[in-house]
């Protein structure tokens, strides 16, 4: 792929690896200390150029070194995140300390003062983007939690969107990831080193994060993305570590949200 000048003077013929972590469609080049990542360019694409100019130096995200768009496609060389991702043997092998980092990360978001400076991706603009993705065919309905839809679960991404409207739950307004899963969380012990896939970073409840967390938590316990399976994960861990009663109602509800992104 021929990269633009800019970015291409940058890395020049620099040795890279593709990362193939995560769920992301977004092509990953790893380099020595920068990363460049390449996708379509959207609203998620330059929301996370724009969010990540913002956040710098207020909390541990990339540096931007060059942001391009060519041919429909954007360019994001940054920096390389320090240290191990949230979902690496050395964290989850140790659920305890894996969820002081996950927690203190959730917490650091929080401390964000919310301004007119950061987008707003709550309820209302979440809604309607689910409905511009049922509309346009982009909700792939094979891979999602196997008791959202059929016989026990709802008819089709609309009737689960009508729901979603009808039990809209009241929003604790905080700076949200928007995405706050373990390949997207880097930490040295317990304490954050970046974060990163910031396209849906905005204002927007806690428990969206929170909800996320719990399943990518879940989920990469339970051995279904590197099919090894820890015994020692407890579900309560993360709650007790933000000194929080579970709200499993919200935690459902922006679960089976995610399910139409």
């Amino acid at each position: 792929m021929k990269l633009p000048e800019r970015i291409y003077k940058i890395i020049n013929d620099e040795s890279y690896k593709t990362d193939d972590i995560g769920m992301s469609l977004a092509s990953v080049q790893i380099y020595k200390d920068k990363v460049l990542k390449i996708q379509e360019y959207n609203k998620e694409s330059e929301n996370e150029y724009q969010v990540m100019q913002y956040l710098y130096e207020k909390l541990p995200v990339p540096k931007v070194y060059a942001y391009e768009i060519s041919d429909n496609r954007s360019y994001l060389l940054m920096s390389k995140c320090e240290g191990q991702m949230a979902c690496s043997d050395e964290y989850m092998s140790s659920p305890e300390r894996l969820c002081k980092l996950l927690a203190s990360g959730l917490k650091k978001l929080w401390s964000i003062k919310i301004s007119e400076d950061i987008p707003r991706q709550d309820l209302s603009q979440k809604l309607t983007q689910a409905e511009y993705n049922i509309t346009h065919g982009l909700v792939d309905v094979d891979n999602t939690e196997p008791e959202t839809f059929g016989e026990n679960g709802f008819k089709n991404p609309r009737e689960l969107l009508q729901w979603l409207y009808q039990n809209r739950p009241k929003e604790e307004l905080v700076l949200s990831h928007g995405d706050y899963c373990l390949p997207n969380i880097f930490g040295i012990g317990e304490q954050i080193s970046g974060y990163i896939d910031l396209g849906k970073t905005g204002i927007a409840d806690k428990w969206c994060d929170i909800a996320i967390c719990y399943r990518s938590l879940s989920h990469n316990y339970s051995g279904k993305y590197n099919k090894k399976i820890f015994e020692k994960y407890d579900d309560s861990l993360l709650f007790r570590e933000l000194g929080i009663e579970p709200d499993w109602e919200k935690i459902r509800y922006y679960i089976l949200l995610d399910e139409l992104f």
